[in-house]
């Protein structure tokens, strides 16, 4: 065997030892969000809780995803006072979640504070290195001050500004009124979510964290028809899709 080739054998012998010592690249699928902390008042509580509903609804897909969920919520409080409560941050900091979806009260506060502390919430969830996810909430008649129209801007405002993904919920109650309005979004007080409203708040919820429709899923809320949950359900991909789109 000449030197030429013996050398050129050696350096071959060497590249593949080189390569089966090197790490793998990881692969670069998206992590399927499994851990999902939500932060609001009692329009996230309400009605059992969108927690609930959705480790209930994601149980019943084909396949099952198995979610845990986990909330810090507080009645009548605002992003501001929740922040200042430090129970939800100190969550967002210890609870290793894969999205946080953080529900602001308009009304109940202003765009300039809900654009504060909204930043300071989501710069928060990134450095632990989660994804924020805004939940855009209902315009209700006790504080009508501002129209669903203003808290929906607020909204893409703050997400423009931040790079954040919307669950476009008041609007989607806006399409469900105006198609069904047998099917009440509104408990009996004019102002929180009836099981209606939670179940269509859910399935935004679960169309804007998984990008997926959630259409033909088995979960129906206590007190719900089949037939409603399968029209909310497909109302729910609509309205995050055309909001995706700018058509809503």
């Amino acid at each position: 065997m000449s030197k030429a080739v013996s050398v050129y054998m050696f350096l071959a012998l060497v590249g593949v030892a080189a390569a089966s010592s090197t790490p793998r690249a990881q692969s670069s699928a998206p992590v399927v969000p499994r851990k999902i902390l939500f932060i609001g008042d009692s329009f996230t509580y309400a009605q059992g809780g969108i927690y609930t509903h959705i480790e209930k609804l994601t149980a019943s897909a084909t396949p099952p995803l198995v979610v845990t969920t986990d909330k810090a919520v507080a009645g009548g409080a605002f992003l501001k006072r929740l922040w200042e409560m430090q129970g939800p941050v100190q969550a967002i900091d210890t609870g290793a979640f894969d999205v946080v979806v953080l529900q602001e009260d308009i009304p109940e506060t202003n765009v300039d504070t809900f654009r504060q502390y909204g930043r300071m919430f989501v710069n928060e969830v990134r450095k632990n290195k989660a994804r924020p996810v805004l939940f855009m909430a209902w315009a209700y008649q006790r504080l009508g001050w501002i129209s669903m129209r203003e808290i929906a801007q607020a909204h893409r405002d703050l997400a423009k500004e931040l790079n954040v993904d919307v669950a476009p919920v008041g609007l989607a109650w806006q399409q469900a009124s105006r198609q069904r309005p047998d099917l009440d979004m509104y408990a009996a007080d004019r102002e929180h979510p009836s099981v209606y409203g939670t179940y269509l708040a859910t399935c935004v919820v679960y169309a804007t964290i998984y990008g997926k429709d959630p259409s033909g899923f088995g979960y129906v809320a206590p007190g719900m028809t089949s037939e409603q949950a399968a029209f909310l359900q497909k109302l729910a991909w609509q309205a995050f899709e055309d909001y995706r789109a700018g058509r809503l």
